[in-house]
């Protein structure tokens, strides 16, 4: 009988010490941030993007050109990459060849999650068949950048030009994932084709590399 009556005791404590101290505490689930203020990183959400609507209202202002002509050069940008960007740059820079070429720009890359535009420079060098020189507005497309900090850095890319008063060209540059498409309206003549790397910095850069 006093055994029967010291292990319903035991039991009696032992539920009451489970009442007293609730439920256990959830543990955060795995790969999600645990401490105030962290985000998710690049890849843990979608980063917001701009539509061609936005991009040709925008590029058309800046660069001084029709709508119609401007969207046939984003349309094609957007077949290409198959995606919307995540940021643009609108700048100037002059440029000039002979057989080797240097170039030199300045803009403003905008980005829909920064509440305001951040100042890039940019400078390269480039060799091949490629002669005359151009002055000329830039608007350039940015793909999978994630942070303003990631597009400083050198890009190489393939060049085939044929700017003539008043024209109009497109080409691409790539490194680690990053894509730039650079669409230009110039003034002057410059007529080849040619390879080379432009490199994208806080300030500028005497020397073209």
């Amino acid at each position: 009988m006093h055994r029967r009556n010291l292990i319903l005791s035991g039991l009696a404590a032992a539920t009451a010490t489970g009442c007293a101290s609730g439920p256990a505490t959830q543990q955060p689930s795995p790969g999600y941030p645990t401490q105030p203020g962290m985000g998710p990183g690049p890849n843990d959400a979608p980063q917001p993007t701009y539509t061609q609507e936005e991009l040709v209202a925008a590029g058309s202002n800046f660069l001084g050109v029709a709508a119609e002509a401007l969207g046939g050069a984003i349309e094609r940008v957007f077949l290409d990459q198959g995606d919307a960007p995540t940021g643009y740059i609108a700048g100037e820079e002059g440029a000039g060849a002979l057989a080797i070429g240097a170039r030199y720009g300045q803009g403003l890359l905008y980005m829909k999650d920064r509440p305001a535009p951040q100042e890039v420079f940019w400078q390269g060098l480039s060799i091949g068949w490629d002669f005359g020189g151009n002055v000329a507005r830039v608007f350039t497309l940015v793909y999978n950048l994630y942070h303003p900090d990631m597009l400083y850095r050198r890009y190489p890319g393939v060049e085939g030009s044929a700017y003539l008063i008043g024209g109009m060209g497109v080409n691409y540059q790539q490194a680690d994932g990053i894509v730039l498409a650079p669409i230009r309206a110039g003034v002057g003549l410059r007529i080849g084709a040619n390879v080379g790397t432009m490199s994208y910095s806080r300030q500028r850069n005497v020397l073209p590399v």
